[in-house]
């Protein structure tokens, strides 16, 4: 089996590494030649983070997807479409794609399987690889739980066994697109975790993991999906290392927007906040979580009123639908 992985951040640099170093199957990292990432990968192979074995073959050039029998795609997720059409040239057939990036395209609504099915062969598979971990502990030997899934039953068993080791115990998906929905949920309530500790109420957690976990799942459930997703790993399993972790970008962001701090780094719920809202309307789904964080972030609220209106919303039995 052939990789390719597309994307030479934090975690694309960490799942080459992984499949290199723990699982020793042959991988190319492809990143930009003007990237500062794939500039210090070429000159020193190593990152602030993690050092790439020798095994790993280093890429500027698209055409070493041709290759490949597997594209791992690890890319900002609003990027996805624009980098579709850019490898279209290239004419890609039977390959399997992993997304391993969460969230939804703000400009259609659409999943990022959707993205990617409407853009390629249909010869092409689809796979998903989401869940909770960073890779700062991953590489510091630190073990987790991550679900892999997709509409082919064959491709999904092909992956996971060949991707499961002592240090990612993987899962079989059940539910592709309550799996991507739940996964790019949990960055817009890993936002609102960060806004809660700007504004010391970080007591309330608990109970915004539950109340989450809740409103997501009820999207799911409108949307055609098994509710169950939002309660697995692609969601409130994934909670530990959004809500809580000081690795977890999406809870720094909100909490140095309520704290009126500059935050530079990506945080994919931005943008996901946007889309989830779109998704509420269109499917009449109540989600107040959500929508405070949108209302925060995007109308420039101010957060202890937008908190407030929380617990001024009229009372409602706790598993209402």
């Amino acid at each position: 089996m052939k990789i390719c992985v597309v994307g030479c951040g934090r975690w694309g640099s960490l799942i080459t590494w992984y499949l290199s170093e723990k699982k020793g199957l042959d991988v190319t990292l492809y990143g930009r030649a003007e990237s500062a990432n794939m500039q210090r990968f070429l000159s020193e192979r190593r990152n602030d983070l993690l050092t790439l074995p020798q095994s790993v073959r280093l890429c500027s050039s698209l055409d070493c997807l041709t290759d490949a029998d597997v594209v791992i795609i690890s890319i900002n997720s609003q990027g996805l479409s624009a980098f579709m059409n850019e490898i279209a040239p290239l004419e890609l057939k039977n390959k399997i794609f992993v997304l391993c990036m969460k969230g939804i395209e703000i400009s259609t609504g659409r999943r990022l399987s959707t993205v990617v099915s409407c853009a390629t062969d249909s010869s092409n598979k689809i796979a998903v690889w989401l869940g909770p971990g960073h890779v700062q502990e991953f590489y510091a030997g630190i073990p987790n739980c991550m679900v892999i899934d997709s509409d082919d039953e064959s491709v999904k068993h092909l992956l996971v066994d060949s991707f499961s080791s002592d240090l990612i115990r993987f899962y079989y998906g059940e539910d592709l697109l309550g799996n991507e929905i739940g996964a790019a949920a949990k960055n817009v309530i890993g936002i609102a975790a960060g806004m809660l500790d700007g504004r010391g109420l970080s007591t309330l957690k608990g109970a915004l993991m539950s109340r989450g976990t809740r409103e997501v799942a009820r999207l799911i459930d409108k949307m055609g999906g098994n509710e169950l997703s939002a309660y697995g790993l692609c969601h409130l399993g994934d909670y530990e290392a959004t809500v809580f972790s000081k690795f977890s970008h999406n809870r720094a962001f909100g909490e140095a927007l309520v704290k009126g701090e500059h935050f530079e780094k990506l945080a994919e719920g931005y943008y996901t906040a946007k889309a989830i809202m779109e998704l509420s309307e269109q499917y009449g789904v109540d989600m107040p979580i959500c929508r405070t964080v949108y209302e925060i972030i995007y109308n420039g609220k101010d957060p202890d009123v937008a908190f407030g209106a929380l617990f001024d919303r009229s009372i409602k039995t706790e598993f209402y639908r």
